[in-house]
C-alpha cells in the first residue's frame, strides 16, 4: 500500500537479514513519470506503462497547514453561537445504551456508522467525531495532538460551549473518541484524554441530567476496565479527584434534587467500587482528609456509609482494616462526635464503623487500643461533649461500645459513660442503670471494680439529678417527611442538611450556637468542674433525641439492623429495648404524660439505690474504717448535690431508703450462720450512722422515722444481742438503742410509737439501771413525749403508760421518788394507774420534780453520753466530704487530662487533617486552574500562528505588531534580536505626567550626597581577590568521582539552594537544583506573568562556562553560560553567620571569615564544576581566568576582533547583560560626528583612548584635577576622587536604550512613572558627544549596542518622547552624525571604526584605564581616573549595615550609581601587532594558515581528482568541531565528501602542508574507488528529485551524516565511520528537500515538499552526537508550496525557511512561534522561488531568489539582504544561477551552475573580488573552519581547493611538488583560472 514503508510488519531479528535476499521491492511512493524504483539491492528499476494517480489523504494534509490545532477555531466559534442554537424541542431521553446499570455491570457503547450519524446532529459531537476520524489509524496525527496540547485545548474549549449543546450526544462522541485512542494503544494520548476530558468535571457539570449521569457511568466503566493500570498510576489521584468532584457537584443548583442525589450516589458508588478493588494508604488518606474538611452532614454520611459497607462486604476489607488502623486514619472519626451540628445519624455511622473495626480479627489486639480509647479514656469525650445534647442514640452507642468492644468490661469507661448520661433523658438513665445492675448481678467482680473508680459515689449519685423541666422540645414544622430539599434551600448553607433540622432548635438559634463558618470546630471548653456545671442551671439535661427518620424507631438498640449483629443483640440491650422504643415513640410530639414520667423516675430511684447498695456492700467487703469512709461519701455526695440542685427525690428520703436497705443487708449478714464478729462491727458502724442521720435530719423531717427503719433496727439490734457482753461496746450499743427507741417513741406515727414503746418496755424489764443519770435521761425523755400526748390528747399516751410503769418501778428507789413524789400513783398493777397518772402529770409536784431534778440530769447525761459520739460523727462526715471532694477533684483532673489527650490524639489530628485537606484541595483547584490557564495560554499562542498573515485562519486586517528586545545573543555576545511584545504599552500616561510636571520639576539631590552618609559605616579598607575559598567539608567537592560514575546510572539530586535569578527586568526568587545530569531552576514567585515562570532545566553537558560574579558589590552570585549562548545570573543571598577560614599566603597565615552567601555560592560552583566536563574553568578569580584564557595573546596576534576582545574582557571582569548596574562598557572611539564623510584613515577623527572620557577635552582636565586636590573629607572616610558620577551605570544604560522595550519601562520606573524631560534624553549622537566635551561631570562611556544594534536608534514603537525646550522639535529617532545615511549605516561605520587600525593600535590604553593597572592606585591618580570610592569592588561591606531598610536603600543607590569592573591586569597591557607583523609571523610558522578573506587578491585554486571521477560531487565539508586528543595534534582532520551516486568519502585534511608552506594536505579515502569497500547512502533518492548539497548535513564531529530526499519522506542518519544507516525518521508527508544544522550542533532543521519544516534535536551522549530524537522538537507551518531552503541559528533562537511560494518565513526554535514573513522584491509576474538562503552570525539573512520559467539569465536571479529583525537592507541582481551559498563572517561565498565562484561583501552585496571561473557547474561549496580554504565540488567530480597563494619570499621555489599522501599532481598556472593537468608526473 502507498503508506507502507517496509514489506514486513515487524522489525524482529529473524527478518533482519531478509532485505538482502529480496529480489524486487516496488512501492508507489518511489515512482515518478515512467520510472518505478526497485528498492531491493538488485536495483532492477522498472518502467510504468499505466497512469499514475496521486491522491492525498486529508489526514496527512492537515499536517501541512498546522496540524489538528487548525480545527479548534471551529469549536471556539460554537461557543459564540449560544444565542442562535435552537433549544431542543423536548428533553431528550437518555439512550437505551446508557440506562443506569447495576453496580459493577457497566455498559460500553457499540460504535456504528448509524449511531455516529445520529450523534452528528449535535455540532459539538460532530466536531469530536471529526477529531476521532483524524486520529484513527494515524500515529502522526495522534503525536501531533499530544505535541500541540490538543487534548487540553479541546477540554478548555468544551468548557466554553453553551450548556444547552452539552448533551448525551457529546458524551457518546467523546466515548467513541476515547475508545478509538485505546484501540490505537496510545497510552500517552489516552492518559491526556482521561485527565483533560473525562476527569475534568468543569466540562460535565453544565449539561442536563442524562448527560451527567451518563458521564459518571462511563467513568465507572473506564475505571473498572483499566483498574490495574489506574491503581499503579493514579490510585490516589483519582480517589481525591472524585472527592473534589463530589464537592463540586454539591454546589450545583440547576438540577432537580433527585437528579442531584442520583449523581452523588453514583459518584460515591464509584469511590466504593474503586476502593473495593484495594485501597492504598494515599486513598485512605484522601478519604480521611475529605471527611475532616467537609462540613456537610449529607456528604459525611454518604462517605461514611461507603466506608461502612466496604468494611462489611468488600473482598479487600482486610487490607482496608489495616490501613484504617494506622494512627490518624479511622481513629480521628471520634472528633465527628463532638460537633453539635451533626445529627445522630452521623454519630451512629461513626460508631458502626468503629464497631466493625473492633470486631475485626485480622489485627493484633494491641493495634485496637487506640480505637478503644485505651490511652485516652471516655471521660474526656464526655467533657468535650459538654455543650452538645446527650441523646439516646449517643449514649446507647457509647455504652454498646464500652460493653461489647472488649472481652472484659472496662469499668473506668463504664463509669465515664454513666457520668456522661446524667445529662440525658430519664429513660436513658433508667436503661443505663438497668444495664449496670445487670452487670453487678452477672459479673462477680463488677461491684468491686466500680468501687475502685475515682469519685464513683458522686458519679452515681449525679443520676438522681432532676431533669431541667423548663426545656421542652416540641417538633419543628411537623414531622420529618415535610423537610425536603426545596423547603430548605432558603436556609443558610451551614444548616442545610436536606434531611432533618437539628435538635428541634430554630434556624436562628442554630446560627447563634454555631458560628456561621462551618469549618471551625471550637472544642476549647471552659474547665468548669463537673458539679459546678450542674449548679449553673444551663445544662440541657433532658434534651430529646433529634427528629429521627421513620425507620429509626424499629432499630435494635445496638444500632445493628443487619443479621450479623444478632449475636450481640442476644446478650445486648434486649432487656431495655422497650424503654428506648417507648422513648422513640414519643419523639416529635409533646412530652409524654406526667404519670409515665413519674413511673420512670421512681424506677430510676429504685435502680440507683440498688446499684449504690450493691457497690457499697458487695464492692467494699472489708470492715475497716476506710470502707466506711467510702460508704460515707455516698451520703456526702447526696448532701452536696441536694443543697444546690433539685433531685428526683429529696436527698434525706434517698438516704433513708439507702439506710433501710443497708440495715436489711446487715441483718442478713448477721443472721448468717457464718457471721463473724466483724459483721457486728459493720452493723455497729451502720447503727451510728442511722443514729446520726435520725438525730440530725430526723429532727427537721419527722417522716424519716419510718416503721420499716424501726423494724430493721430492732431486728438488727436483736441479732446483735447474740454478741452481748458486758464490754464497753455493748454498753454503747444499748445506749444507742435506747436513744433511737426514745426517738421513735417521740414520733406522731402511732404505729411506730407503739412498736418502739413495746420494744423499750421489753428492754427495760431485763435491764439493770444503776446510774441515776441514765434513769433521769430515760424518765425525762419519756415525760416530754407523755406530756405532749396528754396535752394533744393523742393515743400515744396509751402506748407509753406500760413503759412508764415499768420505768418508774425500776428507778423508784434510785431516784428517791418516795421522798420527792409522795403523791405518785403506785405502779404495782393498780387498775386505775392509767387514769391516775394522766392526772398526776399535770400536778405541780410532778412538774417541779421533773424540771428541778430530772431535766438537768437528763441534759447532763445526754452531754456525757452522746456528745463525743456526735463530734465523732461530725468529724467523720467532714472527712467523708473532704475525701469525696478530693476524689471528685482527682476524677475531674483525670477527665481534664483525658480531654487533653482526646484533643491531642483525635481532635488536633482531625483539625490538622482538615487544614491539610483544605490546603490540598485549594492547591488542587489552583493547580487545575493554572493548568487551565496554561492551556488557554498555549491555545492563544497557537492562535497567533493560525490567525497570522500566513496562517490558515489569517485575519483580513492584521493588528499592529510591537517588539521588544530578546535576551538571546550570538557568539560575539550581541543581543540583536527583537521578539513580539504581546503586552505592549504605549506609556502615554508617562508622557502626560512628564508634560504636566515639567514646569515644576525640581533638581533632585544628587545621589552623591545621599550616599555619603550611609556608606561611611560600611567602608572596607583592604580588598581581596574573589578567589574560590571553601569551608573544610567542601574542599573535596572538586574531586567527587563517585558522582561522575553515577551519571551513567540513575539521575540523583546532588544539591539544592534557595537563590534569585537576576534578569534585566526583575529579580525572581526560586530554588536551584543540581542533579547528576541536569541543572534546574524553579521559579518561586507567586505572581507569574500569564502563569509562565522563569523555570529552566538544562543538561550539565550543555554548560560552557561558569563565572563567579558580584551582585550589589557582594560576592554572592554565579553566571552560567551554555553552549547555545543562553546565560543565567544567579544570586545566593543567604543571611547567616560567617565561617572562619585559614589561608597561608607568602609564608604567612591569614585568618578570615567567609559570609554565608559566599559559602553557598562557592559550594554550588565547585559542585557544578565537579559534575561537568573538565574543559570548564574552575577556582578562578577574574585575573586568573583572564591570564589562563590566553585571550590577550589572541587579540595581540589579531586572531580575534576588537569587538570580541572587549566583550570578552567585560565578561571576565564581571560585566553582564543581566544586571544593569554591571552592564558591559565600550569606549567612545570617534570624535568626529559632524563631517559629511567619515575618513577612518585620518587619526584626527578618533578620540584619544589614553585618557578617561571626562578629560578627553583638555579644558576639563584642569577643573577635574583641581576638584581632586581640593577635596577633603573632614571625617577622613571618603577618599579623594576626580569624578562624582560613573562611566557605566543603570541609568546610563536606560538613557541610551530608552526607545527599546523593556528599557523604556525600566526608564519610566526609575523616573517615578514618567518619561524624563526631552532635553535630558538621548536624542542625538552629535549632541551627546558635545555634552561630554562641555561637561566634566558627564563621563558616560558607550554600551556594546552602539556597535551592532541599529534598532535602538529608531523609535519603532512610536513612544511620545516629548519636545526639546528651545527648538520645540519632537524627539523621535536618534539624530545621527551627518556621515551616517541610516541607523544600519551608522552601526556599520561605527563598527568599522572600532576595528580600524588606529583603534587597534590604541585600544590597549583604554583597557588599562577601565580593566587594567590605571583603574586604581597611583597610576589612576596620575591618569585622572579616580571615581567615587563606593563604585570600586570590595570597597563596601553591605552586611555591616544591620538595618534592613538602610541596606536596601544603599543597594538601590549602588545599583543606580555604577560599579567599576573587576581589575584584570596590574601591569600595562601589550600593544596589538600590526597586519604586517602578523603576516610575517604566519609565514614563518609551519602550522598557521592564512585567513583567505584577509588576502582576497592572492587566491589560488588547486584541484583534487579521484574522489568521484565523472560523477558530480554534491557535498564537501570539513566539520567544525572534531575532537582530537593532545597526542594527535597535527594529525589530519576529516574532510567528508558525497557524490551524486551516494558514495561517501572521509578523507584526511590539514589546512597547511608539511612540505609546501601555506598550502594544504589532503589524504584521499581509499574506499571511495574500491567497489568492495565503498560506503554508500542506503536507499535510493526520490525519483526525479534534483540531488543538491542541501540534502546532506554532517555532524560537527564528522561521525554522522544526515540526509534527505529519500523516496519514503525520511530524514536518515548514517554513521560515517561504519557507513551504515543508523536512523530513519519519517514525519514529513512528502519528500524532504533541504536540511541545515545550527552552529553549535544541537539542532537540525528539515524542509519538505509538504510545505512544513521540522526542527529535530540532535541526541548527544557525553557530548557526542548519536542520532536524532525520535520526534521533532517543533513543526513549523506557513508556506504554501515546497520548502526549498532552510537555515537555523540556535543562539539567536531563529529558523529561516524559503519556499517556492516566493516567501521567506522566520520562526523561533524554543516555542516554534511564527515571527514574520519576508517577501523579496520582484517585478516579474512569474513564480519567484527561493533556492538558497543563509544566516550570518549576526543574524543577517541572505536570500537568493530565482524566477521560475524565465529563459534568459538576465534578471532571473537576485540576492537580497535582511536584518535579523526582518528589515529589508538591499538587493543585488545576479548574472548566474546560484547552486550553493554560505555566509562566513562578513562575506557571502557562492557557486553557480555557470561555473563561477564569487565572494561578496555581506553588507553591500558587492563583489569583493572578480569571480573565479571553475569551467564546470559548481555543485557545492564550503569554507573550512579556519577560513583558510574554500572547498568547491564540480560536475565532473573534481574537488577544487581555493586558498591563499604562496607569499612572495617563497614564490621562487618549484611550483610542482608531490603532495604528501597523494599521487595526484597540482599545478597553478595563473591566478583566476585553473587548468587541469591530469597526466601523472613521472
Amino acid at each position: 500500500g502507498p503508506n507502507c514503508l517496509t514489506p514486513w510488519k515487524s522489525q524482529e531479528s529473524e527478518v533482519a537479514d531478509l532485505p538482502s535476499k529480496v529480489l524486487l521491492h516496488y512501492t508507489p511512493k518511489a515512482c515518478r513519470n515512467p520510472i518505478c524504483l526497485d528498492l531491493s539491492t538488485n536495483l532492477l528499476h522498472g518502467r510504468l506503462t499505466g497512469n499514475k494517480v496521486v491522491n492525498w489523504d486529508i489526514k496527512d494534509m492537515i499536517n501541512c497547514i498546522g496540524g489538528l490545532n487548525v480545527l479548534f477555531p471551529l469549536l471556539e466559534q460554537i461557543s459564540f453561537l449560544s444565542g442562535q442554537v435552537p433549544e431542543r424541542s423536548e428533553r431528550e431521553t437518555i439512550p437505551q445504551e446508557l440506562v443506569l446499570p447495576v453496580e459493577g455491570d457497566w455498559v460500553v457503547l457499540s460504535s456504528t456508522k448509524a449511531s455516529e450519524a445520529r450523534l452528528e446532529k449535535n455540532i459539538v459531537a460532530a466536531f469530536i467525531l471529526t477529531i476521532k476520524h483524524f486520529i484513527q489509524r494515524h500515529p502522526i496525527n495522534q503525536e501531533n495532538l499530544i505535541h500541540s496540547h490538543g487534548v487540553a485545548t479541546l477540554g478548555a474549549l468544551l468548557q466554553k460551549v453553551p450548556g444547552n449543546l452539552m448533551d448525551v450526544n457529546v458524551l457518546m462522541a467523546l466515548q467513541l473518541l476515547i475508545e478509538q485512542v485505546s484501540v490505537e494503544k496510545n497510552v500517552q494520548l489516552l492518559q491526556q484524554m482521561y485527565q483533560h476530558l473525562l476527569f475534568d468535571f468543569s466540562i460535565w457539570n453544565r449539561g442536563d441530567f442524562p448527560f451527567r449521569i451518563g458521564h459518571i457511568q462511563y467513568l465507572s466503566s473506564v475505571t473498572s476496565s483499566y483498574q490495574k493500570c489506574y491503581k499503579c498510576k493514579y490510585g490516589f489521584f483519582y480517589c481525591s479527584l472524585f472527592l473534589v468532584c463530589i464537592s463540586s457537584s454539591y454546589k450545583d443548583s440547576d438540577l432537580a434534587p433527585d437528579d442531584l442525589r442520583a449523581i452523588r450516589s453514583s459518584l460515591y458508588g464509584l469511590i466504593k467500587y474503586f476502593l473495593s478493588k484495594g485501597g492504598t494508604h494515599e486513598d485512605i488518606q484522601s478519604i480521611m482528609g475529605y471527611i475532616a474538611a467537609t462540613s456537610e452532614e449529607e456528604q459525611l454520611c454518604a462517605i461514611l456509609d461507603v466506608l461502612f459497607s466496604l468494611l462489611r462486604t468488600s473482598p479487600t476489607r482486610d487490607q482496608l482494616f489495616l490501613l484504617l488502623f494506622e494512627p490518624g486514619n479511622a481513629d480521628i472519626l471520634y472528633a465527628l462526635l463532638l460537633n453539635q451540628r451533626y445529627t445522630d445519624r452521623l454519630r451512629e455511622l461513626v460508631f458502626k464503623i468503629v464497631e466493625q473495626m473492633l470486631k475485626c480479627t485480622k489485627v493484633y489486639e494491641r493495634s485496637k487500643q487506640r480505637m478503644r480509647l485505651r490511652e485516652v479514656g471516655y471521660s474526656g469525650l464526655g467533657l468535650l461533649l459538654n455543650e452538645s445534647p446527650i441523646t439516646t442514640s449517643l449514649i446507647k452507642n457509647i455504652l454498646n461500645q464500652v460493653l461489647y468492644a472488649d472481652p472484659v468490661v472496662n469499668y473506668r469507661d463504664l463509669i465515664a459513660v454513666v457520668h456522661l448520661s446524667h445529662r440525658a433523658d430519664i429513660n436513658v438513665r433508667v436503661a443505663i442503670c438497668k444495664k449496670v445492675l445487670q452487670l453487678l448481678y452477672s459479673q462477680p467482680d463488677a461491684a468491686q471494680q466500680i468501687s475502685q473508680q475515682l469519685g464513683w459515689q458522686e458519679t452515681l449519685v449525679r443520676l438522681f439529678l432532676k431533669e431541667n423541666s423548663d426545656i421542652s422540645f416540641a417538633s419543628v414544622n411537623g414531622s420529618y417527611d415535610q423537610w425536603s430539599i426545596e423547603d430548605s434551600q432558603s436556609l443558610d448553607a451551614t444548616t442545610q442538611f436536606s434531611g432533618t433540622l437539628l435538635e428541634g432548635t430554630s434556624v436562628e438559634e442554630q446560627e447563634e450556637l454555631w458560628h456561621s463558618d462551618p469549618s471551625h470546630l471550637h472544642l476549647d471548653l471552659a474547665s468548669i468542674d463537673s458539679y459546678e456545671l450542674a449548679d449553673s442551671g444551663n445544662q440541657m439535661t433532658d434534651s430529646l433525641p433529634s427528629t429521627p427518620s421513620p425507620t429509626e424507631n424499629s432499630k435494635s438498640f445496638s444500632g445493628q439492623p443487619d443479621k450479623e449483629s444478632s449475636a450481640i443483640n442476644d446478650m445486648g440491650f434486649s432487656v431495655d429495648l422497650s424503654l428506648f422504643e417507648n422513648q422513640g415513640g414519643c419523639i416529635g410530639m409533646t412530652l409524654s404524660s406526667s404519670s409515665r414520667k413519674k413511673g420512670s423516675e421512681e424506677e430510676l430511684i429504685h435502680l440507683l439505690i440498688d446499684i449504690l447498695l450493691c457497690v457499697m456492700w458487695k464492692g467494699l467487703e472489708r470492715f475497716d474504717d476506710a470502707v466506711w469512709f467510702e460508704r460515707g461519701q455516698v451520703f456526702s455526695a447526696l448532701t452536696k448535690l441536694g443543697i444546690s440542685n433539685e433531685l428526683l427525690q429529696p436527698s434525706d428520703e434517698i438516704k433513708l431508703s439507702l439506710l433501710e436497705k443497708m440495715l436489711e443487708w446487715t441483718v442478713t449478714d448477721n443472721r448468717d450462720t457464718k457471721a463473724l464478729p466483724t459483721h457486728a462491727e459493720n452493723a455497729f458502724h451502720l447503727l451510728l450512722i442511722v443514729q446520726d442521720f435520725l438525730q440530725a435530719e430526723g429532727l427537721v423531717n419527722t417522716n424519716l422515722w419510718t416503721e420499716k427503719l424501726l423494724e430493721e433496727l430492732v431486728t438488727l439490734i436483736d441479732s446483735l444481742s447474740v454478741w452481748s457482753s458486758a464490754g464497753p461496746e455493748w454498753i454503747k450499743l444499748s445506749q444507742v438503742q435506747v436513744q433511737l427507741l426514745l426517738g421513735f417513741i417521740g414520733q406522731d406515727n402511732l404505729q411506730v410509737c407503739a412498736m418502739a414503746a413495746a420494744k423499750l418496755n421489753t428492754l427495760l424489764q431485763t435491764k439493770v439501771i444503776e446510774s441515776q443519770a441514765e434513769a433521769c435521761y430515760l424518765l425525762g425523755k419519756l415525760e416530754s413525749t407523755l406530756n405532749r400526748s396528754i396535752k394533744e390528747k393523742t393515743e400515744t399516751y396509751a402506748f407509753l403508760i406500760p413503759l412508764v410503769r415499768t420505768l418508774v418501778s425500776k428507778v423508784y428507789q434510785l431516784l428517791f421518788m418516795n421522798l420527792h413524789l409522795p403523791s405518785l400513783p403506785l405502779a404495782n398493777g393498780s387498775p386505775s394507774f392509767f387514769e391516775d397518772f394522766r392526772e398526776y402529770c399535770s400536778s405541780e409536784e410532778w412538774k417541779v420534780y421533773i424540771d428541778k431534778y430530772i431535766i438537768p440530769y437528763m441534759k447532763q447525761y445526754e452531754v456525757n453520753t452522746f456528745s463525743d459520739g456526735h463530734e465523732r460523727m461530725a468529724v467523720y462526715w467532714k472527712d467523708c466530704y473532704e475525701a469525696l471532694m478530693v476524689n471528685v477533684h482527682k476524677r475531674d483532673r483525670e477527665q481534664g487530662e483525658s480531654k487533653l489527650k482526646f484533643q491531642e490524639y483525635f481532635v488536633e489530628p482531625f483539625n490538622r487533617k482538615a487544614r491539610q485537606e483544605n490546603l490540598r484541595y485549594n492547591s488542587t483547584l489552583k493547580q487545575l486552574n493554572s493548568q487551565h490557564t496554561a492551556t488557554l495560554r498555549q491555545w492563544r499562542a497557537a492562535q497567533l500562528y493560525l490567525t497570522c498573515e500566513q496562517g490558515p485562519w489569517a485575519e483580513r486586517k492584521q493588528n499592529p505588531i510591537h517588539w521588544k528586545l530578546s535576551n538571546v545573543e550570538n557568539y560575539s555576545r550581541m543581543r540583536l534580536k527583537l521578539v513580539q511584545n504581546y503586552n505592549f504599552n504605549s506609556h502615554q500616561e508617562a508622557s502626560d505626567l512628564r508634560d504636566n510636571l515639567e514646569g515644576m520639576h525640581q533638581a533632585q539631590p544628587s545621589s552623591e550626597s545621599l550616599l555619603l552618609e550611609a556608606v561611611k559605616q560600611v567602608k572596607v579598607n583592604d580588598m581581596e581577590d574573589d578567589v574560590l575559598e571553601l569551608p573544610e567539608e567542601d574542599t573535596t567537592a572538586g574531586a567527587s568521582m563517585e558522582e561522575k560514575e553515577e551519571q551513567g546510572q540513575k539521575e540523583k539530586l546532588v544539591l539544592y539552594e534557595e537563590c534569585e535569578l537576576v534578569t534585566i527586568i526583575d529579580v525572581i526568587s526560586g530554588r536551584l537544583e543540581v542533579t547528576t545530569q541536569h541543572i534546574c531552576f524553579y521559579d518561586g514567585s507567586i505572581e507569574k506573568e500569564e502563569g509562565v515562570g522563569f523555570d529552566f532545566k538544562w543538561p550539565l553537558s550543555q554548560i560552557r562556562e561558569i563565572h563567579l560574579r558580584r551582585y550589589n558589590l557582594r560576592r554572592s552570585a554565579l553566571e552560567i553560560f551554555l553552549i547555545d549562548q543562553t546565560n543565567y545570573f544567579l544570586n545566593f543571598n543567604k543571611e547567616a553567620a560567617s565561617a572562619v577560614l585559614f589561608r597561608i599566603q607568602r609564608g604567612k597565615l591569614f585568618i578570615f571569615s567567609l559570609p554565608m552567601f559566599l559559602q553557598v555560592r562557592n559550594k554550588v560552583y565547585s559542585r557544578i564544576l565537579s559534575l561537568c566536563s573538565p574543559n570548564i574553568y574552575g577556582s578562578r578569580s577574574p585575573q586568573e581566568l583572564f591570564k589562563s584564557s590566553g585571550i590577550m595573546q589572541k587579540w595581540v596576534n589579531r586572531e580575534i576582533s576588537n569587538f570580541d576582545y572587549l566583550i570578552q574582557l567585560n565578561t571576565m571582569a564581571g560585566r553582564t547583560y543581566n544586571d544593569l548596574a554591571q552592564y558591559p562598557v565600550f569606549p567612545w572611539v570617534l570624535r568626529d560626528y559632524t563631517s559629511e564623510e567619515l575618513d577612518l584613515n585620518n587619526p584626527a577623527v578618533f578620540r584619544d583612548l589614553s585618557k578617561p572620557i571626562g578629560v578627553v577635552n583638555e579644558k576639563n582636565a584642569v577643573a577635574v584635577q583641581e576638584k581632586y586636590e581640593n577635596f577633603e573629607d573632614p571625617l577622613g572616610t571618603i577618599d579623594k576622587f576626580h569624578y562624582g558620577t560613573h562611566y557605566s551605570n543603570a541609568a546610563g544604560v536606560m538613557h541610551y536604550l530608552i526607545r527599546v522595550e523593556p528599557f523604556t519601562t525600566l526608564h519610566i520606573q526609575l523616573q517615578s512613572d514618567r518619561f524624563d524631560c526631552a532635553d535630558r534624553q538621548f536624542h542625538s549622537i552629535p549632541a551627546t558627544w558635545q555634552a561630554l566635551m562641555d561637561n566634566p561631570n558627564d563621563v558616560k562611556e558607550l554600551i556594546p549596542e552602539f556597535f551592532y544594534f541599529p534598532v535602538f536608534l529608531e523609535n519603532q514603537n512610536k513612544f511620545n518622547l516629548g519636545q526639546l525646550q528651545i527648538s520645540k522639535e519632537e524627539v523621535n529617532d536618534v539624530v545621527l552624525p551627518k556621515w551616517a545615511k541610516s541607523p544600519e549605516d551608522f552601526i556599520c561605520k561605527h563598527r568599522k571604526a572600532l576595528e580600524s587600525e588606529y583603534v587597534s593600535a590604541h585600544l590597549h590604553e583604554w583597557i588599562d584605564l577601565i580593566f587594567g593597572y590605571k583603574q586604581r592606585g597611583p597610576a589612576a591618580v596620575e591618569a585622572l581616573n579616580v571615581f567615587y570610592y563606593c563604585t570600586y569592588e570590595g570597597a563596601v561591606d553591605l552586611d555591616a549595615l544591620t538595618d534592613e531598610k538602610e541596606r536596601k536603600a544603599l543597594e538601590g543607590m549602588i545599583n543606580n550609581f555604577g560599579q567599576t569592573p573587576c581589575q584584570l591586569l596590574k601591569e600595562p597591557h601589550p600593544v596589538r601587532l600590526s597586519v604586517e607583523e602578523v603576516l610575517q609571523r604566519q609565514t614563518k610558522s609551519d602550522s598557521l594558515s592564512l585567513n583567505l578573506f584577509q588576502h582576497l587578491p592572492e587566491l589560488k585554486s588547486f584541484f583534487i581528482e579521484g574522489i568521484s571521477d565523472g560523477v558530480p560531487l554534491v557535498k564537501a565539508v570539513v566539520p567544525r568541531n572534531q575532537s582530537r586528543s593532545f597526542m594527535s595534534q597535527g594529525s589530519p582532520e576529516i574532510l567528508v565528501t558525497a557524490s551524486l551516486n551516494c558514495i561517501i568519502g572521509t578523507h584526511g585534511w590539514l589546512p597547511y602542508d608539511r612540505d609546501i608552506s601555506n598550502y594544504f594536505t589532503f589524504i584521499r579515502d581509499p574506499t571511495v574507488t574500491n567497489p568492495k569497500t565503498q560506503r554508500s547512502l542506503s536507499g535510493p533518492f526520490a525519483p526525479g528529485l534534483e540531488i543538491t548539497s542541501k540534502l546532506f548535513v554532517v555532524s560537527y564531529d564528522a561521525k554522522l551524516l544526515f540526509s534527505g530526499g529519500h523516496w519514503d519522506n525520511s530524514v536518515r542518519v548514517t554513521s560515517l565511520t561504519k557507513g551504515k544507516l543508523i536512523g530513519q525518521h519519517v514525519r514529513h508527508m512528502d519528500i524532504v528537500t533541504c536540511l541545515a544544522i545550527d552552529f553549535c550542533g544541537i539542532h537540525l532543521i528539515s524542509g519538505s515538499r509538504d510545505t512544513t519544516c521540522m526542527i529535530w534535536q540532535i541526541v548527544q551522549q557525553g557530548g557526542v552526537p548519536t542520532g536524532l530524537a525520535p520526534k521533532p522538537l517543533q513543526i513549523l507551518y506557513g508556506h504554501t508550496d515546497e520548502v526549498s531552503s532552510v537555515s537555523i541559528s540556535t543562539e539567536l533562537d531563529m529558523v529561516v525557511s524559503g519556499a517556492r511560494d516566493s516567501t521567506v518565513i522566520i520562526h523561533t526554535i524554543g516555542k516554534g512561534q511564527y515571527m514574520r514573513t519576508l517577501r523579496p522584491p520582484c517585478e516579474s509576474s512569474l513564480l519567484l522561488t527561493v533556492p538558497n538562503l543563509a544566516v550570518s552570525s549576526e543574524g543577517h539573512i541572505v536570500v537568493h531568489t530565482s524566477i521560475e520559467g524565465k529563459t534568459s539569465l538576465k534578471d532571473k536571479n537576485a540576492l537580497h539582504l535582511y536584518s535579523v529583525n526582518g528589515k529589508y537592507l538591499g538587493s543585488e541582481s545576479l548574472k548566474e544561477e546560484v547552486s550553493d551559498m554560505c555566509v562566513t563572517g562578513e562575506y557571502i561565498v557562492m557557486g553557480s551552475l555557470q561555473g563561477f565562484l564569487s565572494i561578496r561583501d555581506l553588507y553591500s552585496l558587492n563583489l569583493s573580488i572578480s569571480p573565479l571561473a571553475m569551467r564546470l557547474p559548481i555543485h557545492c561549496i564550503s569554507v573550512t573552519k579556519e577560513y583558510s580554504h574554500i572547498l568547491v565540488g564540480l560536475e565532473d567530480g573534481k574537488l577544487i581547493v581555493v586558498g591563499v597563494g604562496k607569499p612572495a619570499e617563497m614564490r621562487s621555489g618549484q611550483l610542482s611538488r608531490k603532495l604528501w599522501g597523494s599521487s595526484k599532481r597540482l599545478s597553478q598556472i595563473s591566478s583566476g583560472e585553473t587548468e587541469y593537468n591530469t597526466q601523472d608526473s613521472k
